[in-house]
């Protein structure tokens, strides 16, 4: 969540498009300084920082316990730039917190026992699992965000897009999964069992995390912003299913 690889957009290089962006109306034509006159938007605003500054701080603790099962000490030192990568989008997100207002604890509060448990569920068993946590997983939850961020003001979506900017998983998630794939093809179907694993758990909490929190809800259903109707909501996640399914592939699993 982890934000919830900041993996990139789906892109070519990973063997997915990104979504189409929606015309730009309402909100998502203003600046914070209009846009949070609302009450209710700049309460989802706050819920919507605080849940991805705290998948970007999960983030970072996961990646440094995941550096432990590295192979190599090459590997160790990936994982490790990349976990500092994650916090420094913490750290970005917390003072945007703090910038309007917002204490960023306090923010971040609300959705830490969710995705507490979504990293209890989901703890890899050994190194190629972490991988695809990073990549797959990861990734799911980044989609999710850059759906939310084409509805929201100009500032709050610059924001989110930059800390959903890719820290290096892509590449590296996939060389080294292919290449243990190549070297035993049994790994295959345990790591495509695994994968279908964390996509169901990541979508589950992605929508339990929606509608704990009223003005979250409320915003990305059409209440406030350009929000999703309910027709929209389920194409989202068809987009969101269909990029995984490109992921898969992109690391030469079924999925």
């Amino acid at each position: 969540m982890e934000t919830p690889d900041k993996t990139p957009a789906p892109d070519a290089a990973d063997g997915a498009e990104a979504p189409a962006e929606p015309e730009r109306t309402g909100i998502a034509t203003q600046d914070w300084e209009r846009a949070s006159a609302d009450p209710t938007y700049r309460a989802a605003v706050i819920d919507l920082l605080g849940a991805l500054a705290y998948g970007e701080l999960a983030a970072f603790e996961r990646l440094a316990e995941d550096a432990k099962l590295a192979p190599s000490l090459a590997d160790k030192a990936e994982l490790a730039s990349m976990a500092s990568a994650e916090f420094h989008h913490f750290e970005k997100l917390s003072e945007r917190l703090a910038a309007i207002d917002a204490e960023p604890t306090a923010a971040m509060e609300p959705f830490a026992a969710a995705l507490d448990e979504f990293h209890r569920q989901t703890a890899p068993s050994d190194w190629l699992e972490g991988l695809i946590k990073a990549y797959v997983g990861d990734s799911i939850a980044s989609d999710f965000y850059r759906e939310v961020a084409a509805r929201l003001d100009s500032d709050t979506r610059d924001l989110v897009l930059s800390v959903l900017d890719d820290t290096g998983h892509s590449s590296f998630a996939v060389e080294k999964v292919r290449a243990a794939i190549e070297a035993d093809p049994r790994v295959g179907g345990r790591l495509a069992l695994w994968a279908r694993r964390l996509m169901g758990e990541a979508l589950s909490q992605a929508q339990r995390v929606v509608a704990d929190r009223d003005a979250l809800s409320t915003m990305l259903v059409g209440g406030v912003a350009d929000g999703f109707d309910l027709a929209e909501v389920g194409k989202m996640f068809s987009r969101i299913t269909e990029a995984h399914t490109k992921r898969m592939a992109a690391l030469g699993l079924a999925a």
